[in-house]
């Protein structure tokens, strides 16, 4: 399997699809890069708006868009 795409501290956007069940969207801060299974790899990430960290896939996450973080 590759390589992890995002490297602790970076901001992200979750957007989870229908398939996955409810999920909290928005922004979020990778704080550790887990093993992932045969299907994608998997992080742990804080979200930046209620502090709650959560699991998430790679597929489910897009780069943060530059200027928005300072």
């Amino acid at each position: 399997m590759a390589p992890h795409k995002y490297t602790i501290g970076q901001k992200v956007d979750f957007r989870p699809e229908m398939s996955d069940g409810p999920g909290s969207r928005g922004s979020y801060t990778i704080t550790r890069a887990l093993p992932g299974d045969a299907h994608d790899r998997t992080y742990r990430a804080r979200g930046t708006q209620d502090g709650h960290e959560r699991v998430l896939r790679e597929k489910q996450l897009t780069p943060a868009p530059a200027g928005i973080w300072g």
